[in-house]
């Protein structure tokens, strides 16, 4: 599949995602929970399955530093965020979010999450699972951004934060693929930024894993099952690898 019409669906599915609070007002927060975990968990697999393995076929044992780097930095981006990318919405009686900080924090962590999508891979499997994997993402990403501003003033549309937030990962998929392939230090880059990148997908997976629907860090029968649904199918887009 032309990496175009994964770009296209990705903005498609964060739309759609974005969608749900504005148009279905019964919205359960335990749906958002479990979906959540589920993504959580598939984004973990995609990232220790696909991401992982080539980028230390490029770099060898220095991607791991790389890869620290970006797990430190995603934390850092979260205070701007305020934790929306792991589903995060933090309610207090008498307080309303400003909306454009959150909104910056989410975009530049939307920004980093659409470059493996412009990379070239050594293995043909490793561009749909990675798609899989960001998609599953951003779909309670962009739930939990229009359940924020549900709930804060904005100077803007609602919609137009939704849409914008939804073009900021396909634009940078886009700008990785077109200037990876014109200019050479830039592809050469992307070989160092991909493993930046692993660093703060653990984290948000993690994150998600450890935080989201979890009292006294218990975790229920459901959380459990929507996690082991997340890497079982994670663990099954190994079957693109098969025939290569």
């Amino acid at each position: 599949m032309s990496i175009w019409i994964y770009l296209i669906l990705l903005l498609l599915f964060t739309i759609l995602g974005g969608a749900i609070p504005f148009l279905f007002k019964q919205f359960k927060s335990e749906w958002i929970t479990l979906l959540l975990a589920f993504s959580g968990s598939f984004l973990l697999g995609i990232t220790l399955l696909h991401l992982m393995p080539e980028t230390f076929h490029e770099l060898g044992e220095k991607a791991g530093i790389f890869i620290i780097v970006g797990f430190f930095f995603q934390l850092i981006l979260q205070r701007f965020s305020h934790g929306v990318e792991h589903g995060h919405v933090h309610e207090h009686p008498g307080h309303t979010h400003n909306i454009l900080p959150i909104f910056v924090g989410l975009s530049v962590h939307a920004f980093m999450e659409g470059i493996p999508l412009g990379f070239n891979y050594q293995s043909s499997g490793t561009m749909p699972s990675i798609f899989l994997g960001v998609a599953a993402h951003k779909i309670p990403e962009a739930i939990t951004l229009s359940a924020l501003l549900l709930i804060s003033p904005t100077k803007y549309s609602k919609w137009f934060y939704v849409i914008l937030f939804a073009m900021v990962s396909p634009i940078s998929g886009m700008m990785a693929m077109y200037y990876g392939q014109k200019f050479y230090f830039i592809s050469n880059a992307l070989v160092y930024i991909i493993p930046v990148v692993i660093g703060a997908f653990l984290h948000i997976s993690t994150t998600i894993l450890y935080e989201s629907g979890t009292k006294h860090h218990q975790l229920s029968t459901q959380k459990i099952a929507a996690v082991l649904l997340g890497i079982g199918l994670a663990m099954a887009t190994l079957l693109l690898h098969v025939h290569e």
